[in-house]
């Protein structure tokens, strides 16, 4: 089967997908490939971007979707001493073990938080930092310093009523912009608690050096937490993009995020 007919067929046959990809835009993808590391936000896990890793894969791009200690498949390794620190550490040991050089390494929601940590220690093993509505912290900065002080009260009261003071319950499918029926189930199956020091603490260095830098709002719900970074797009360092969908956008409009992407390869 020839790529053209590959991608088509992987858009009607995942979860539904409808969206259209021009075919001038297939025939770009197909003469050069990259290599892509997505990094999930909170409450999710590597399992979120199989959609958009769907699509960057039949066009012959290499992509890889670490899951961050404690949450997805690791959920089992979740403990109250997980934190920031640890799940930078975790992608710069994978991008090591991997041997893996000049990625375009994409962060979502809390994700943000964790490219940014990556940079400054791994900047030699990427060529391009994308946001997807995702926290862009300056040095020093925590999750609970970029949220409204009310929500960060509302999560650590949330944690200590229903998460023994250290895990914080995931919100619903729907406060992420995911209403189809399926989606909504296929979410709520598969969203765990986040470690509450991953929000707490903060990233001592975020410094990108001199990586390109991508970001892309989600507009349609805007979830009203990203709202501020709205600001990059008049940032000549910065690349800007919107996309009118919800925050969850690898799941509910993945053939736009992937053109934007593929513009990074």
């Amino acid at each position: 089967m020839c790529r053209r007919s590959a991608f088509a067929g992987l858009r009607r046959s995942t979860f539904g997908l409808a969206e259209d990809v021009h075919s001038t835009e297939v025939n770009r993808m197909k003469r050069s490939t990259g290599t892509f590391v997505l990094v999930h936000g909170e409450w999710h896990g590597g399992w979120c971007w199989s959609r958009l890793g769907g699509l960057l894969r039949v066009v012959g791009h290499d992509v890889h979707t670490p899951t961050l200690t404690g949450l997805g498949d690791r959920a089992h390794l979740a403990h109250a001493d997980v934190d920031l620190a640890l799940h930078v550490q975790d992608v710069v040991a994978f991008l090591e073990a991997e041997e893996i050089t000049r990625a375009v390494l994409v962060g979502h929601g809390y994700g943000g938080m964790v490219i940014s940590g990556v940079a400054a220690k791994a900047a030699n093993r990427l060529s391009h930092l994308t946001y997807v509505d995702a926290f862009v912290p300056a040095n020093g900065q925590s999750v609970f310093d970029l949220l409204p002080a009310e929500r960060a009260e509302a999560m650590r009261a949330a944690a200590h009523a229903e998460g023994e003071g250290w895990r914080i319950p995931p919100l619903t499918p729907q406060r992420y912009g995911v209403t189809a029926a399926k989606d909504v189930e296929w979410l709520a199956r598969r969203l765990v608690p986040q470690p509450i020091k991953t929000f707490e603490q903060s990233l001592e260095s975020a410094s990108p050096g001199r990586l390109k830098r991508t970001y892309v709002y989600c507009s349609s719900p805007a979830s009203g937490t990203f709202d501020r970074f709205v600001e990059l797009r008049d940032d000549h360092a910065w690349q800007f993009h919107e996309v009118k969908t919800g925050h969850d956008a690898m799941i509910t409009s993945p053939a736009a995020l992937a053109k934007i992407l593929l513009a990074s390869a």
